[in-house]
């Protein structure tokens, strides 16, 4: 796997991934940026909830469960000091779907926690507490 991120001008960079797609990350105004585009800790957030989501949807859409929507927030504290590490994160899933079984959503984010999802393992591994929570909105 590879990317590569080049600098435009002041805190904003181009990200562009091995796959060929492209973001802009910038920085707020106070610190050089322009605010065109998500933070570079924002977007380590975004990864986490889209790698984590991407698990959890899989896994219940192989178990046929009729899923029509599936949103993941994410909130995040930081250590006060510098570095200002990740010290904490909840992602909270809510599972939208027709007589959605709890079970299967239960198992999905679970599997999704403790053996799936690269990015929310990787955090934790290195101290992170990770911590998720769900719920089932029926449709």
């Amino acid at each position: 796997m590879k990317a590569s991120v080049k600098w435009t001008d002041g805190r904003q960079f181009v990200a562009e991934s091995g796959s060929g797609h492209s973001v802009v990350i910038d920085g707020p105004p106070d610190h050089g940026g322009r605010n065109t585009g998500p933070r570079p800790m924002e977007m380590l957030l975004m990864g986490m909830g889209a790698c984590t989501s991407f698990d959890v949807l899989e896994i219940l859409e192989k178990s046929r469960a009729p899923v029509s929507d599936c949103v993941a927030t994410i909130e995040a504290e930081r250590a006060d000091a510098v570095p200002a590490v990740f010290t904490k994160i909840h992602i909270h899933f809510t599972v939208s779907g027709r007589n959605l079984k709890e079970s299967q959503v239960k198992r999905a984010v679970e599997l999704s926690a403790e053996k799936y999802c690269s990015a929310s393992i990787m955090l934790a591994k290195g101290g992170v507490e990770v911590t998720h929570s769900y719920s089932i909105i029926d449709d």
